[in-house]
């Protein structure tokens, strides 16, 4: 009889989530342009609720202050004719759902690119009788909306009525008294694998808080699109900031499961604390599968060719050139009022998620690479550094080409790349100094993989 009854609710949920009762998809978010998902296999129809269906299905209970990957169940004859597709770890919810049945509180630590199918995590969970106590928002803010470096404020899920807690204000990292009546934090939010994009930094103090406060932390695995390579320097400790907490490279090849589990292993958070961490992994995803992220996962990735360059072009972030935020080409064009050569011009002006611009309404020349595919971008699995070493050969103005704060620094891991480029190193000649570290870096990064 008990058996009967929660497939009907079951059942009720799937109906209650599929024809208008939870209308909310957060579908004002910037999606990744459509130019670029013209290679993508279509995506599950919206009405489909992934996974609802297998909901009996038992989950392992974790071990204590341990990382665990999820025991799959057997494969359905539906999953078996959708073994080539990429199923998120948000949308396998028979490996984690009533895990949180069962919790007391749940946080969650999301943004606008957590969704099951063409629903929002948080609309889900509430569905399927999850107790979600408040939301926890990143750099970007709940929305995805905030200008990069923007102070988020605390806040109120207007559909919801859900506290909203922001973690990158005047706190990175949940108090004691946020994570009271809270049993367990979720994490699902897209990340593009560079060691400067903020989201692992906030998943990291996350983590930190809940080992201190003996909560569960679930990560629901998403692809890395820039998961195929690992390349550039390896952090060096003394240089540590919420744009670099890890001594990692500057693309670490590893999904933000695989790289939760090595912040546990390594002993990286305070005290070596180790959290109560399990990973639902994604199926159908390798390190050498291309994903085409369905949602852009801030304002200034609006495409995958802006994610493949991002790990290029974020050096200019540390320098007085543009890299093309209040232009409609961010991470695709770089220049600068003084440049002598390009033969691109552009001029940023305020626009969503990038309200006060790098040289705001001035003529910029230099180049574009808006033209160029996103495949073979991805293709050339490495960073480019040719972009930032021509333009400071033919910059004017070498002795305030790099930003007086150091913030290049901060971005590179170390003051090494800054004065290797300043004194004219070749692009060949500075990957030599990475190999060392980039080999010890291997080793660690193999222990923690859960995809080829």
């Amino acid at each position: 009889m008990i058996v009967k009854v929660k497939i009907f609710v079951a059942i009720l949920a799937f109906f209650q989530l599929n024809c208008g009762s939870f209308p909310r998809k957060i579908a004002e978010q910037p999606a990744v342009e459509p130019e670029e998902q013209a290679s993508a296999p279509e995506e599950e129809a919206a009405s489909e609720m992934p996974g609802l269906a297998e909901e009996k299905e038992e989950v392992p209970v974790e071990a204590p202050a341990a990382t665990t990957k999820e025991q799959e169940p057997e494969e359905t004859p539906a999953e078996a004719a959708d073994a080539a597709a990429i199923r998120v770890g948000a949308e396998r919810l028979p490996l984690y759902l009533e895990q949180l049945r069962q919790s007391k509180g749940v946080a969650l630590l999301v943004n606008q690119t957590s969704m099951v199918g063409n629903t929002h995590l948080v609309d889900t969970l509430l569905a399927l009788g999850v107790k979600v106590n408040k939301i926890f928002a990143p750099e970007h803010g709940f929305r995805g909306a905030a200008d990069a470096g923007e102070k988020v404020r605390d806040g109120k899920d207007l559909e919801t009525g859900l506290p909203i807690i922001s973690l990158y204000g005047s706190r990175r990292k949940p108090s004691e008294k946020d994570l009271e009546g809270i049993d367990a934090v979720v994490f699902d939010i897209q990340d593009v694998g560079a060691r400067f994009y903020t989201y692992i930094s906030s998943m990291h103090y996350v983590m930190e808080a809940c080992a201190e406060q003996d909560v569960r932390f679930l990560v629901l695995d998403r692809p890395n699109p820039n998961g195929h390579y690992v390349d550039g320097p390896v952090l060096d400790k003394d240089y540590r900031s919420f744009v670099g907490l890890h001594p990692v490279p500057v693309v670490h090849g590893m999904t933000v499961g695989e790289y939760a589990q090595m912040i546990n292993g390594e002993g990286w958070l305070n005290g070596s604390v180790k959290c109560k961490l399990t990973v639902i992994p994604c199926s159908g995803y390798n390190h050498g599968t291309p994903y085409e992220l369905p949602v852009a996962p801030s304002p200034n990735l609006p495409n995958m060719r802006a994610i493949y360059l991002y790990p290029s072009l974020c050096f200019f972030e540390g320098t007085v050139a543009s890299e093309g935020r209040g232009t409609s080409h961010q991470f695709q064009v770089y220049g600068h009022p003084d440049y002598p050569e390009g033969d691109y011009t552009f001029t940023p002006v305020p626009m969503p998620g990038a309200r006060y611009p790098k040289l705001e309404g001035k003529l910029c020349r230099g180049y574009s690479l808006a033209g160029e595919h996103p495949d073979s971008i991805r293709a050339e699995a490495r960073l480019n550094l040719g972009y930032l070493i021509e333009f400071y050969r033919h910059f004017p103005d070498k002795d305030n080409f790099f930003l007086s704060n150091l913030f290049f620094d901060k971005l590179a891991g170390g003051a090494e790349l800054r004065r290797q480029v300043i004194v004219g190193k070749t692009e060949e000649e500075i990957r030599e100094g990475w190999q060392e570290g980039l080999e010890a870096f291997g080793k660690i990064r193999k222990k923690y993989l859960l995809y080829e």
